[in-house]
C-alpha cells in the first residue's frame, strides 16, 4: 500500500504515549508499505527534527506553522477562537492553511491508497473534498477527556473554560467521525464512547502495544534497597499533574506511615513548578531521563493514579513488561485488557489505594506473582501484532471507500 500519515506535532523525541504509539506502528508498517509521514509543528523551521525524520521515514514532508509564543501568546491565540468559533481551540491551534495546501500536494503527487489522521487534533486540515480512502485514528475519545478534566480542576475559571471546551469537543468529535472511511479506537471503552456519539461509525479496536524485549528485566537488574514506588509519564500534561498531587496528597502519607523508609519517584519530563514543590525526604521528582529502563527495573511498585484522561496508558504495559506490580485507578487502566488481583490492583479511593501499595512493598512474594503474571499480560501485546492489525483496518478502509453508497430511503 501506498500510504500518506498526517501527524500533528513532531513525531520526534519518542516521548509521550501517543509518539510511542505512533512510531512503533509507523516502523513496522514501513518495512512492508511505502510511507509518507506529513508531520506538522508550530514554530520556526527546525532542521535538526526534520531531517531525523526523513532518516527514520525517508520522504517525510514537514511544515512548520507560525504561532504566537509564550503565555501571551498563547492566550492572545486562544481567545478569539474561545470565543467565536465552534470548534475547540484543542483542534483549531492545530489547524493551518499551510498544513492543508501541503497535505494537498502530496496526495496529489504520492496518490496514495490511503490516508491516516493520526489524533483528531489534525482533522480539521483534511480537505472536506478529499477522495482518498481514509482512517481517523483516534488514541482518545477526547470529549471525555475534557469532560474529566472539567469535572476535577479546582480553578473555577478553567473550570467554566474546559466545561465549554469539552461541549465543543463533543460536537465536533461526533460530527468527525462520520467523515471518515474507519476509525481506529484504542480500546472497547473507547470504542463503545464512540458508538455512544456516532452509532453508524465505522469503528475498530486495535489496541495498545510494547516491545517486551526492550523492556523485560534482565536477570542480573538489582532493584533498589528502599522500597521505591515509581511513576511515569509526561509531567506537562494535566492529567499526570492532577494525579501526581492526588497521590501526594491523599495517597502518601497513608503509606509512608506503615512503610516509613519508602520513595515516590516521579519519573518524566517537565515536571511544573507545583510539581517540583512536592519534592521531600521521600519524594524525589526526577524529571525526564534518557531511559525508563533503570527506573523501571530498581522500582519495587507502579503507580498510576490517575483521575483523568482517555485512552490506554502505554506505561501500564511497559511496567507490566518489566515484570513490576501496578497499583491503578480504574481510570489509569481503563481500556486495556488486564485483570483486578491478578496482573494487576485497581482502587479509586484514596485509603484502600494506600493499603494496597503498602501491602505490595512488604510482601516481596506477591509482588512477584503479580509481576510474573504482567509480563504474561503484557507479551500478549508485541507491536509487531498490533502493527499488522492495523493494516487490516487500512485495508478495509480502501475497500469501504471503494464501495457503492447504500440508497437512503425518502424521509
Amino acid at each position: 500500500m501506498r500510504i500518506v500519515w498526517l501527524k500533528a506535532g513532531k513525531l520526534l523525541p519518542v516521548d509521550t504515549g501517543g509518539k510511542i504509539r505512533s512510531f512503533n506502528i509507523l516502523r513496522h508498517l514501513a518495512t512492508r508499505h511505502e510511507m509518507t509521514v506529513v508531520s506538522y509543528y508550530t514554530g520556526a523551521a527546525d532542521h535538526a527534527y526534520e531531517s531525523a525524520l526523513n532518516a527514520q521515514f525517508p520522504g517525510a514532508e514537514c511544515v512548520a506553522v507560525p504561532m504566537g509564543a509564550g503565555a501571551v501568546g498563547q492566550a492572545l491565540h486562544y481567545a478569539p477562537r474561545f470565543l467565536f468559533q465552534l470548534e475547540p481551540y484543542s483542534v483549531t491551534k492545530y489547524t493551518s492553511p499551510l498544513v492543508t495546501a501541503r497535505l494537498r500536494t502530496v496526495l496529489t503527487r504520492r496518490t496514495p491508497d490511503v490516508l491516516i489522521c493520526d489524533f483528531l487534533a489534525a482533522s480539521l486540515n483534511v480537505p472536506r473534498d478529499v477522495t482518498t480512502p481514509s482512517a481517523l485514528f483516534q488514541h482518545n475519545v477526547e470529549s471525555a477527556l475534557w469532560e474529566r478534566q472539567a469535572r476535577y480542576e479546582r480553578n473555577p475559571v478553567k473550570r467554566a473554560v474546559f466545561a465549554i471546551e469539552a461541549r465543543k469537543m463533543f460536537r465536533y468529535e461526533r460530527a468527525t467521525l462520520a467523515r471518515f472511511d474507519e476509525i481506529i479506537a484504542v480500546s472497547e471503552h473507547d470504542k463503545s464512547l464512540m458508538h455512544a456519539m456516532s452509532p453508524d461509525a465505522p469503528i475498530t479496536v486495535v489496541p495498545t502495544g510494547v516491545d517486551v524485549t526492550h523492556y523485560r528485566r534482565p536477570g542480573n537488574a538489582v532493584a533498589s534497597a528502599t522500597p521505591r514506588v515509581m511513576f511515569l509519564g509526561s509531567m506537562d500534561w494535566p492529567a499526570n499533574i492532577d494525579g501526581v498531587e492526588w497521590f501526594c496528597d491523599r495517597i502518601w502519607p497513608s503509606v509512608r506511615a506503615r512503610v516509613p523508609n519508602a520513595e515516590f519517584h516521579v519519573v518524566g519530563r517537565n515536571p511544573p513548578a507545583r510539581i517540583t514543590g512536592l519534592a521531600s525526604d521521600s519524594v524525589k521528582i526526577v524529571g525526564g531521563v534518557t531511559s525508563v529502563l533503570p527506573d523501571l527495573h530498581a522500582a519495587s511498585v507502579f503507580v498510576v493514579p490517575l483521575r483523568i484522561g482517555g485512552g490506554t496508558r502505554l506505561k501500564i504495559y511497559e511496567a507490566m513488561a518489566a515484570s513490576l506490580p501496578i497499583v491503578s485507578t480504574a481510570v489509569g487502566a481503563e481500556g486495556l485488557e488486564v485483570s483486578d488481583g491478578e496482573d494487576i490492583v485497581l482502587e479509586d479511593d484514596p485509603s484502600p489505594f494506600a493499603d494496597a501499595v503498602s501491602a505490595l512493598l512488604v510482601d516481596e512474594e506477591r509482588r512477584a506473582r503479580i509481576g510474573a503474571a504482567a509480563l504474561v499480560t503484557a507479551s500478549r501485546f508485541d507491536w509487531s501484532v498490533i502493527a499488522t492489525d492495523f493494516e487490516v483496518v487500512l485495508r478495509r478502509a480502501i475497500v469501504s471507500a471503494e464501495r457503492p453508497p447504500v440508497p437512503q430511503s425518502p424521509a
